[in-house]
């Protein structure tokens, strides 16, 4: 990921939780924040709920996979926090890297050009 760095410390995410805007969808939940630098950070959150450590580490690397797809196309400046839900373990991909799409679109996170 070219634009962003890793987003680790709690306290981070839990101000981001409370402050930040959200947008839910059917495979992941947004949350972002402006973070006040040039670049994004980025964290995922994949609950036990989701099952075993292999479902949510899948759940992980297709999710990091869909932001990359689509980072050169979301502003910069961001804080962003993704949360998996169910969907994300094993659903259609396409359709998961539409949802985000329109789940940044809610968020105004996509460039002017981007969202044309």
């Amino acid at each position: 990921m070219e634009y962003t760095v890793s987003l680790k410390l709690n306290h981070v995410f839990r101000r981001l939780y409370a402050k930040g805007e959200s947008a839910v969808g059917s495979f992941v939940v947004v949350y972002a924040r402006r973070n006040g630098t040039d670049e994004n950070r980025l964290g995922i959150t994949t609950g036990v709920k989701l099952g075993h450590a292999v479902e949510r580490n899948r759940a992980r690397r297709r999710i990091r996979e869909t932001y990359r797809l689509h980072e050169a196309r979301l502003k910069r400046g961001y804080d962003i926090v993704i949360v998996a839900r169910t969907a994300a373990i094993n659903g259609d991909f396409a359709a998961m890297g539409n949802s985000f799409l329109r789940q940044c679109r809610k968020l105004h996170l996509l460039r002017e050009e981007a969202s044309e």
